[in-house]
């Protein structure tokens, strides 16, 4: 899925509350952003994908559940990382150690 950037910086620059709003009142898209304010604009998945990403989902969450590893994220969970960039987690990244 490609995604399109959008850079803002030059006329505002979002804060954390700006950027979450402009998530809430826009729905049918995904945002990210980058350490540099960027914002990526991704389209929604289509049928097939959704599919497959619910079926994934579940297997990661059961999975994570027998073997009580962290909390399992859906991919729809924005997450700031610790040089301000707001990502949407992916199988990989989608445990969070509790230990």
């Amino acid at each position: 899925m490609d995604a399109l950037t959008l850079n803002l910086n030059p006329v505002v620059q979002l804060t954390d509350e700006q950027f979450f709003q402009l998530c809430q009142i826009n729905e049918l898209i995904r945002f990210e952003r980058n350490a540099d304010g960027f914002l990526l604009l991704m389209s929604l998945a289509g049928g097939l994908t959704s599919i497959r990403n619910a079926n994934l989902t579940a297997q990661l969450g059961n999975w994570n559940h027998e073997e009580v590893l962290g909390i399992a994220f859906a991919s729809s969970t924005g997450f700031t990382l610790p040089n301000g960039a707001v990502r949407l987690p992916n199988a990989e990244l989608s445990i969070v150690s509790l230990k």
